[in-house]
């Protein structure tokens, strides 16, 4: 499938059914940590990337069809920002009209600072933005975004949408060690944070390779600090739980479908092509055949290896 995805162990959600209506690395952002890598097509213009039609038939015949409901929820995320797709809101009404799970939005907040966009996420169960700045110049060094987008505009944003919202805000700061981990940089977080008034406040670190080489996650004891001052809960490193896709799903399309927006551990592809009753030599022979491909990447990160689309494919 080509905008339906997974199942997929999320770190917050439980086993996650993505939704991407959004090309490879199509953003308003290009921030330095991003496990896809850097931005390649940066805009802030909604479009209508793919017909919304394509995107419900995929969703009406893995979830109604097929009768799949091994997940906890249905997540709007993608390779790129998911409200930069102009018709959103027919994607989030068909979704609530024949799914019950729960309904989530992961993006990074930026154009809630558009009535239009607030109006079209109403029906979402959970938004999960993303705050790592706290002023104009760290705006641009963490999240480099778009020309058109300034800190305020995009903080004004998430304040009007904390008050029209019915569902629940859950915020993520993503902590780059050097950057935004000292005290006087998480104080001036949690001074934005109190007035957004959040459900829930996350701490995130990269646990993927990130777009630039340089960018490192802060030390254990930054992490229980940042806790402590954010108020927030710390995500752990990796999900517990299984990849799971549709059984008649061919080994390689499966895998390649995640790795495109969640790049994947060699041990869990592994775990994965185990499940599906491949032997170790096969497991092997896969991994040997997947990492030469021309549009994949497999790196060494934090002692794992890792998979993941190359961010110039």
């Amino acid at each position: 499938m080509k905008h339906v995805y997974g199942i997929v162990p999320s770190r917050r959600l439980g086993q996650s059914l993505g939704v991407s209506p959004i090309p490879f690395k199509t953003c308003n952002y290009s921030c330095v940590y991003c496990q896809l890598g850097r931005t390649n097509h940066m805009t802030n213009e909604r479009q209508t990337f793919f017909p919304p039609d394509e995107i419900i038939d995929e969703f009406y015949t893995f979830v109604v069809k097929e009768n799949v409901n091994d997940f906890d929820v249905v997540s709007i995320v993608g390779e790129g920002e998911p409200l930069l797709y102009k018709p959103l809101r027919t994607i989030v009404n068909f979704i609530k009209k024949v799914c019950s799970k729960k309904l989530v939005l992961i993006t990074n907040g930026s154009l809630f600072y558009d009535e239009k966009v607030r109006r079209e996420v109403q029906e979402i169960d959970i938004i999960m933005p993303t705050l790592d700045a706290w002023d104009e110049d760290s705006f641009k060094t963490i999240n480099r975004p778009h020309g058109k987008l300034s800190f305020d505009t995009v903080y004004n944003g998430l304040l009007k949408l904390k008050e029209e919202f019915p569902g629940q805000i859950w915020l993520e700061v993503m902590l780059v060690k050097g950057i935004n981990d000292s005290v006087e940089s998480l104080e001036k977080i949690r001074e934005k944070i109190q007035s957004l008034e959040p459900d829930r406040v996350y701490v995130n670190v990269p646990v993927r390779p990130p777009a630039e080489p340089w960018v490192e996650k802060p030390s254990q004891a930054t992490i229980e600090m940042a806790k402590s001052i954010l108020g927030a809960s710390a995500i752990e490193n990796y999900a517990k739980g299984a990849f799971k896709v549709e059984p008649t799903q061919d080994d390689l399309d499966a895998i390649i479908s995640i790795v495109k927006r969640h790049p994947m551990r060699e041990k869990d592809i592994r775990s994965f092509l185990k499940s599906r009753g491949k032997q170790e030599n096969e497991c092997s022979a896969f991994l040997s055949t997947l990492a030469n491909l021309d549009f994949i990447e497999k790196c060494a990160y934090e002692g794992d290896i890792i998979y993941r689309f190359k961010s110039r494919h």
